[in-house]
Parts: structure tokens; C-alpha cells; sequence
């Protein structure tokens, strides 16, 4: 790994501004340049994601020693790569650049041992997942997880209510929309998954908590995956079924 930024080359190609931004953003030290690109690769279009420079050159700021460089280009490079697949219905861009997405995925995951901040770690969790391009729902999974709430609808075909699940300091409940954070809210515990019984997606989240020494976030994990009770209709549902609804 190396141990400072890299610098991009004065012929590389590409448009000028997007080169700004990006020779800005290896400094470590420009938050608003992070910003811009975000707003102008990920959010309004206006700079190509699939431009030459942008992935080869987030996979290299992805290698270094610094946190503030490499988490932040993990994070959009794999916010880009699922915006990607979502738009196109294809994965060429995936496979276009298949060796910097597994430079990626290989950062990520060294990063990811050593990362002790809770959210940080959940932001590298969700990059993982977005680097693999196996999960659509990543974001909306671990922004819960981060906020200690989900916002969700109420599984019943006639969605009789909007409900708040609640998982984290102020307990691991369900309630409604306009009484979440009520002291006398109509609310109903959550019910966490066994590790034991944990499959796929789940079990290998809550395992590479445990690895990384990341217990609440583990326990935490248990209950996004486990079960809640509407308390209006008196449904139960499963939290991360409802969770993979929710609009990107």
C-alpha cells in the first residue's frame, strides 16, 4: 500500500474539471471537493462515471494509508457502480473496469480490519456490498444502522400506517410515525434473529461484525434481520424484507 496520495498525471485525459476535482480530492484535505463529486458524478450527471479517469483513479486513492482519502473514494466508487447497474439494467460498466473494481473490493476489505468508528465501519460494510454488486438495498440497510431507526411501511397490502423502527439507545421497538419519539408511544418490541439462525446475507454481515470486534453493530444486525410487529394492524413482518423496499 502506498503511503500518500497519487497524483494524476498532467496528460491523463479527461475533462478539466473533473480532473480538478479529482486532483483536489487526494489531498485529503478538501471535503467540498468530495462534495462536488458526489453531486456531479452520483447525483445531477453532469461528469461521466464511466470517464477513463474516475474509477482507475478512486481505485488509487482507495490504496492509500489515508483514512480520509480511501474511505470516501470506497464509498462513491461503489455508489457509482450500483447507480450504474440500476440505470442501465447492465453490469458494463462493472466488467468494464473489472480490475479496478477488484482493487476496490481489495482496499475495502483491508480497511475494514481496521476501522474501530461504528459508522465509518458501517460505510465500508455498505461499500462492500456495493463493490460486489450483490445487494441493491445496501444503503437503506446500513443508514438504519447508522441513524438507529428505519422508516418504514407497514407490510399490510392497504398500508395501513408508516412505522419507525427503532433499534439503539432509545431501545428496539416499533411505533408509528407521529408518536416515535413519544415517552408514552404505542409501541412493540422488536424481535431479534438467533445468530444461530441467521443465512446469507445476515449471517455473513453479522459474522465479519464479530471478526472486526464490532459487537454492537453485530447485535444491531440481529434485529435488522429479525422480526417487528405493526402496531397498528398487529402484522408481524420481517424487518429486512421491508427494508429491501425501500426506494433508492
Amino acid at each position: 500500500m502506498t503511503t500518500s496520495p497519487p497524483l494524476l498525471r498532467a496528460d491523463d485525459a479527461g475533462p478539466d474539471r473533473l480532473k480538478a476535482l479529482l486532483q483536489r480530492a487526494a489531498t485529503g484535505r478538501d471535503g467540498q471537493a468530495w462534495s462536488d463529486l458526489w453531486t456531479e458524478l452520483y447525483h445531477n450527471g453532469s461528469l461521466d462515471p464511466a470517464h477513463p479517469l474516475v474509477l482507475p483513479t478512486l481505485a488509487d486513492l482507495a490504496e492509500t494509508d489515508e483514512a480520509d482519502t480511501a474511505a470516501p473514494a470506497l464509498h462513491l466508487a461503489g455508489a457509482l457502480l450500483v447507480q450504474a447497474d440500476q440505470q442501465h439494467e447492465t453490469r458494463t460498466l462493472r466488467h468494464q473496469y473489472a480490475p479496478h473494481v477488484a482493487r476496490l473490493l481489495d482496499a475495502a476489505n483491508r480497511r475494514r480490519q481496521v476501522t474501530t468508528d461504528r459508522n465509518d465501519y458501517c460505510h465500508l460494510l455498505e461499500a462492500i456490498l456495493n463493490l460486489e454488486g450483490d445487494i441493491h438495498w445496501a444503503e437503506a440497510l446500513f443508514w438504519g444502522l447508522i441513524s438507529e431507526e428505519y422508516e418504514l411501511d407497514c407490510p399490510d397490502p392497504d398500508g395501513c400506517a408508516t412505522l419507525w423502527v427503532v433499534l439503539g439507545e432509545r431501545g428496539h421497538f416499533t411505533s408509528t410515525e407521529d408518536h416515535a419519539h413519544a415517552d408514552d408511544a404505542d409501541t412493540f418490541p422488536l424481535h431479534p434473529a438467533d445468530p444461530r439462525t441467521l443465512r446469507g446475507l445476515g449471517r455473513r454481515l453479522h459474522d465479519l461484525a464479530l471478526t472486526d470486534a464490532h459487537e454492537d453493530i453485530a447485535r444491531a444486525l440481529t434485529h435488522a434481520f429479525g422480526q417487528a410487529t405493526c402496531p397498528e394492524c398487529r402484522q408481524p413482518f420481517s424487518i429486512a424484507a421491508q427494508i429491501a423496499t425501500v426506494p433508492n
